[in-house]
C-alpha cells in the first residue's frame, strides 16, 4: 500500500485530496499543516511520495522542498507540488526545483491519484 504525506496549510484541501486517495486507490494517507511539521513527517514516517502545497505561511513549499533535499533521509522521497499557479514562468520555477511533478488546483479529485501514479511513473 503507497503512504502519501500532504502538506497544506488548508484544512479542506488536506481533508479532500486525503479522503480521494483514500477512496480511490486505498493508499494511506498522512498529513501536516505546515512545512516545518511536514519536514518533522517525512523523516519520522518516510511516504512513498510527498504532496506539497507551494504557498504556506511561514516556509513555503520551495522552502520546504530544499530544506527536504538537504536531508539525506527523505531527500530521495519524491515530492509533487500543488499549485494555482499556472504560468509557465512559475511552472518552469518549480521544475528547475528538481521536484517530481507539479499538479494543479483545482484537482479533480475523482482522478488526483492517477495524476499522482503518472506523475511518479507507478505502475500499480
Amino acid at each position: 500500500m503507497r503512504r502519501i504525506l500532504i502538506i497544506d496549510d488548508e484544512d479542506d484541501i488536506r481533508e479532500v485530496a486525503a479522503l480521494s486517495l483514500e477512496a480511490t486507490a486505498g493508499w494511506e494517507i498522512l498529513a501536516a499543516h505546515s512545512g516545518l511539521e511536514g519536514i518533522r513527517a517525512a523523516a519520522q514516517e518516510r511516504p512513498d511520495a510527498i504532496l506539497m502545497d507551494v504557498m504556506m505561511p511561514g516556509m513555503d513549499g520551495p522552502t520546504t522542498f530544499r530544506q527536504m533535499q538537504q536531508n539525506p533521509d527523505i531527500a530521495r522521497i519524491p515530492v509533487l507540488l500543488l499549485t494555482a499557479k499556472v504560468q509557465g514562468v512559475d511552472q518552469r520555477r518549480f521544475a528547475d526545483l528538481g521536484v517530481a511533478g507539479v499538479l494543479f488546483k483545482p484537482f479533480d479529485p475523482m482522478t488526483l491519484a492517477q495524476e499522482i501514479s503518472h506523475a511518479l511513473g507507478w505502475k500499480d
